[in-house]
């Protein structure tokens, strides 16, 4: 089973990071104002997560099972399906910096109904499918420890952002939807 959970893995992370490599708008020449050093820290505490998760496995004597092999293809379905229908959505606001274009708006439809940065929420499910299949508990605690870290730093980064050019509607926004984890203000 361990050979078929690699091959699902990969095909999930192919699947979640399609839209962020070919159908994301890359290189935009807009006027915008951008808070790259929080990006990047984010980054790399979620960067780190993800290596924990990869590289501190399960021995192959101690496969994962059924229950969490049909859990990380879950997880997986689900990280893949939110990266494509953020990037949709997100259009010609998405960027990978923290930040805010002269004429960006402020998405709510799709997942973004459903979180504020489903994008993060996606990253979540990706790493969770990684962890199911590969990585120890008390690493995987470490992991998403990690994850969390990072994506708090950019959480707050991009809601501050937000808060500043949409005021009163983002604030309304931030009331009804939760950050990343549905359900959880």
């Amino acid at each position: 089973m361990l050979s078929t959970g690699w091959i699902m893995l990969c095909v999930c992370w192919v699947a979640w990071a399609w839209p962020f490599a070919f159908r994301a708008p890359h290189y935009q020449k807009r006027p915008s104002i951008t808070a790259i050093a929080p990006t990047w820290a984010g980054l790399l505490l979620e960067g780190l997560a993800i290596a924990v998760a990869v590289v501190f496995r399960q021995s192959p004597d101690h496969p994962p099972g059924l229950v969490r092999f049909l859990g990380s293809a879950g997880f997986g379905l689900i990280a893949a399906v939110l990266s494509w229908t953020a990037v949709k959505h997100l259009g010609k606001q998405f960027r990978v910096n923290a930040g805010l274009y002269e004429d960006h708006e402020l998405v709510r439809t799709g997942p973004y109904g459903i979180v504020r940065h489903p994008i993060y929420s996606s990253v979540l499910a990706i790493l969770l499918s990684t962890i199911l299949l590969l990585t120890p508990w008390r690493w995987a605690v470490v992991s998403l420890s990690l994850f969390v870290a990072g994506t708090e730093i950019r959480v707050r980064t991009e809601d501050k952002l937000l808060a500043s050019r949409f005021g009163r509607e983002f604030a309304e926004y931030r009331k009804k939807v939760p950050a990343y984890v549905p359900f959880v203000r």
